[in-house]
């Protein structure tokens, strides 16, 4: 294991405090861990999200005007713990009640779920909304159902515009679910990654093997191959993609009248000729920029045969697994009220236009 770390154990708190001396619009607080927008929230609902840490820059790096307005860090691939989310919504807690944002892994569904309910015991209105987009997998060691991967990034942009614009609690939480239902993503390795604490690969490959269908939590994926060349994988992730069937499960949700969780069933939308999309073409950490260029290229080739056209595009590093050398690929389906909110200003650490 080669990093530039000090103590694997301080890992975590390390990069906190380099994180805040570099942004000075955000505040970090230790014990419990979170990172907030400097001077909180006035009048309007709060958008709060958070995972374990080595995803960078998911989800510090999208705290800030119009995205985010805290996140929780939980240590290396391991969920944050309820006291750390019910820390982060008190302190920017506007009134107006907070919104949490939540990848499908089975950690973060129950923290966060653990937070709200302490959260609403004193008094502050909370909507959790899961975010389960990878379509590699229905269920994996992590999680029950689909894991949740590149919309996040999407949904955290396009509700953090709507807060700024005055969306009420169940409003936005029915935005943050048709996000989700309008996005899938589906990712691959060509090595593995290995967390501080462990110190070995989380899964070996060969030198002429990848992996396709990958986490971002280390775990493997869903089948192994020779290695492809870039075209040949982006066709592999871009069709599982755009062919997709409609996925139907239960996620759960809070039911204000009765009181209690709830299983909702949801089912996401089948791509069609005419769609227009966001494109999120993502290094997991060890990818150059040139070759997500390259995959970029052939993805927009793809999404055309299908019909398919991008209107947006991010290419570069947005939900990475530590120094993982590989890609995942997110389209979003979107809408007039999608497409508005997403092109709306944006000034955080990792994503910044208009402002």
């Amino acid at each position: 294991m080669k990093k530039l770390i000090n103590n694997a154990e301080d890992v975590t708190l390390e990069q906190l405090k380099g994180f805040g001396l570099a942004y000075d619009s955000i505040d970090v607080h230790l014990d419990p861990n979170f990172v907030c927008v400097a001077g909180g929230v006035k009048d309007r609902v709060a958008l709060v999200s958070g995972g374990g840490s080595g995803h960078e820059p998911l989800h510090g790096g999208y705290v800030g005007m119009g995205m985010l307005d805290a996140a929780c860090p939980g240590q290396v691939f391991t969920s944050p713990t309820p006291d750390q989310m019910v820390a982060a919504c008190k302190a920017v807690n506007g009134g107006k009640g907070v919104l949490q944002i939540v990848k499908n892994y089975t950690g973060d569904v129950l923290n966060f779920q653990m937070a709200a309910d302490i959260l609403r015991d004193e008094g502050i209105e909370v909507r959790n909304v899961i975010i389960d987009d990878d379509v590699a997998l229905k269920d994996s060691l992590y999680t029950a159902g689909r894991r949740g991967l590149g919309t996040t990034v999407v949904a955290e942009k396009v509700c953090g515009a709507a807060a700024l614009e005055g969306y009420d609690l169940d409003q936005l939480a029915a935005l943050c679910k048709k996000v989700n239902t309008f996005g899938k993503s589906m990712g691959m390795a060509l090595t593995s990654c290995t967390t501080p604490q462990n110190g070995t690969p989380s899964f070996e490959l060969a030198e002429d093997e990848m992996e396709i269908g990958i986490g971002i939590h280390g775990e493997p994926g869903t089948t192994r191959s020779k290695i492809k060349s870039a075209d040949e994988v982006t066709e592999i992730l871009a069709n599982r993609i755009l062919e997709d069937e409609a996925y139907t499960r239960n996620l759960s949700e809070w039911d204000a009248e009765k009181g209690d969780w709830v299983d909702v069933e949801v089912k996401d939308i089948v791509f069609q000729s005419g769609d227009e999309v966001i494109a999120i073409v993502n290094g997991m950490g060890g990818t150059p920029l040139s070759e997500l260029y390259t995959v970029y290229a052939k993805l927009a080739e793809v999404a055309g045969r299908h019909g398919v056209k991008i209107l947006r595009n991010l290419v570069g590093n947005y939900i990475t697994s530590l120094e993982m050398a590989g890609v995942s690929i997110t389209l979003v389906k979107t809408d007039d009220e999608i497409l508005r909110l997403y092109d709306a200003p944006v000034k955080t650490p990792a994503l910044r236009w208009g402002a």
